[in-house]
């Protein structure tokens, strides 16, 4: 269970696209959190075997070879 306050701007949105696409606000609010999660696994997961597989440089060795 899961009880969440909205700031009346979103809730009259939800309130809007659940009239007129005939669902719930429950179903929506489901279904774009399950979006949301989705996008966020996406991403937590890249940026996760992004690190495992990232050959760092030091700083010092770029400035070097940039003359820098």
């Amino acid at each position: 269970m899961l009880a969440i306050r909205l700031p009346d701007a979103i809730e009259d949105r939800l309130d809007t696209l659940a009239t007129e696409t005939g669902r719930t606000k429950t179903a929506l609010a489901r279904e774009a959190i399950l979006e949301y999660i989705d996008d966020l696994e996406d991403f937590y997961l890249a940026e996760a075997r992004a690190r495992q597989n990232r050959k760092t440089i030091p700083l010092a060795d770029v400035e070097r070879e940039l003359g820098l």
